[in-house]
């Protein structure tokens, strides 16, 4: 599967065919590959401002967020590379607050792709060395960094002095890459997850965590332990809990009562939870409550259970989008939407698991349509059960749900969810 990009740039399409064609890296794993390149770039990733690193199965992208609108609240100048976009490629470089400009891509993604050109990189090792070299060009005050896919091996993993690391929520996510037999590696699942994941520790940076189930947490503590990285665990360093509309966190640094975030969904207390924690147990960049609270009221991530506006294709449904394809994220959608009825439009990739999303709203379904996710391998309607209806598109879809009272919710993928955005007009910037 390749990470499918268009732009209506023609300069800006030029380069985004020349990744369209590189090889696929399967089996391929290590950093050798984006370390000869960013060589070749000038090392620009050891010239960055303070790193915030942030791996996990689920909510990785929501902490991202979070930390870039409370650092953005502070006053800083922020960079900030996320993956995958989701209507136009360059929402994955985000340059001291805007989205990387057409021209400036065009050149940026010409001089990686000739500098490596006889290396073989990937989409997403192209993508992060693009990013870190106009990282370092650009003056910023601090840094956030989503991994792409795991941690130890990530293109992003080439950072080795972060302001902090940080690990949302675990969970089985992209079994092909992460639990491939290795000799010397954890045999049961969840704690192989938190080996790949606590890769990105550091030798004396902190490294933030939420609370996990014992085989992973003794991982992560092997981990941090082993390279000595300052490791910090909800539950034992620090806590948080949401009551009504306040998030109670507490630290050895004090205790804060904070507004529940924005964004919408039960789980998203605890990434913002993680955000905290991540700048509060760093020394690089200097953080204020006020700023933590204005970002958790300010920080925005589009296709996470987000509500679109009246458009081209909503017309008169209540429509509800997330990107979510795994167990963790059907268990966040069946606790924000308990007790209530959906019309389920779903589109997922093959390597996903249908009953994932499938079994944790199956009391809340009043029916589920199937569609194509756009220029992917997708699930035949018949994987998605007895009485799944099947249409060719999103807005064929929605033309055939009755409008009333019970809302749509469209899951199963983030590619799925750029082509709704796109198609109702909600780009994000």
């Amino acid at each position: 599967m390749r990470d499918f990009a268009r732009s209506d740039s023609p300069a800006v399409q030029e380069q985004l065919d020349r990744l369209g064609r590189l090889s696929v890296p399967d089996g391929r794993f290590g950093l050798d590959t984006i370390r000869a390149l960013l060589e070749r770039l000038g090392n620009p990733h050891h010239r960055l401002p303070p790193v915030f690193h942030v791996a996990g199965t689920n909510g990785k992208g929501s902490t991202c967020a979070f930390l870039h609108a409370m650092l953005e609240a502070q006053g800083y100048k922020v960079h900030v590379t996320t993956s995958p976009h989701l209507v136009r490629y360059n929402e994955r470089i985000r340059v001291a607050g805007k989205l990387i400009e057409d021209e400036r891509l065009a050149e940026l993604l010409a001089q990686v792709l000739d500098a490596g050109e006889d290396l073989n990189p990937s989409f997403f090792e192209v993508t992060i060395a693009a990013a870190f070299t106009e990282f370092a060009r650009v003056p910023a005050d601090a840094c956030v960094v989503e991994v792409g896919l795991g941690g130890r091996f990530d293109a992003t993993n080439v950072i080795e002095r972060p302001a902090a690391c940080g690990i949302a929520a675990l969970g089985i996510d992209h079994e092909r890459f992460l639990l491939a037999p290795e000799a010397g590696t954890p045999e049961k699942p969840l704690a192989r997850i938190a080996f790949e994941k606590a890769g990105i520790a550091k030798s004396g940076r902190p490294l933030v965590t939420l609370h996990y189930p014992e085989e992973a947490a003794e991982e992560i503590e092997r981990i941090a332990s082993d390279c000595a990285a300052i490791l910090a665990m909800r539950g034992r360093d620090w806590t948080s809990d949401s009551l009504g509309n306040i998030l109670h966190y507490s630290d050895p640094g004090g205790e804060v009562h904070l507004p529940v975030p924005s964004l919408v969904g039960a789980h998203q207390a605890e990434n913002a939870a993680l955000a905290v924690a991540m700048l509060r147990h760093q020394s690089l960049v200097r953080i204020s409550e006020k700023a933590i609270v204005t970002g958790l009221r300010t920080a925005h991530w589009p296709a996470r259970l987000q509500r679109l506006h009246a458009g081209p294709l909503t017309h008169e449904h209540e429509v509800w989008l997330d990107g979510g394809h795994n167990p963790s994220a059907g268990d966040a959608l069946a606790q924000h939407f308990e007790g209530q009825r959906l019309h389920l439009v779903i589109g997922m990739l093959k390597g996903k698991d249908p009953a994932s999303i499938i079994r944790p709203l199956k009391a809340n379904l009043a029916s589920v349509t199937a569609v194509p996710v756009p220029d992917h391998d997708y699930h035949p309607p018949k994987a998605f059960g007895r009485g799944t209806q099947a249409a060719a598109s999103v807005p064929e879809a929605l033309a055939a749900i009755p409008v009333g009272r019970v809302p749509v919710l469209v899951a199963g993928s983030l590619y799925l969810a750029g082509e709704v955005l796109r198609l109702n007009g909600e780009f994000p910037d």
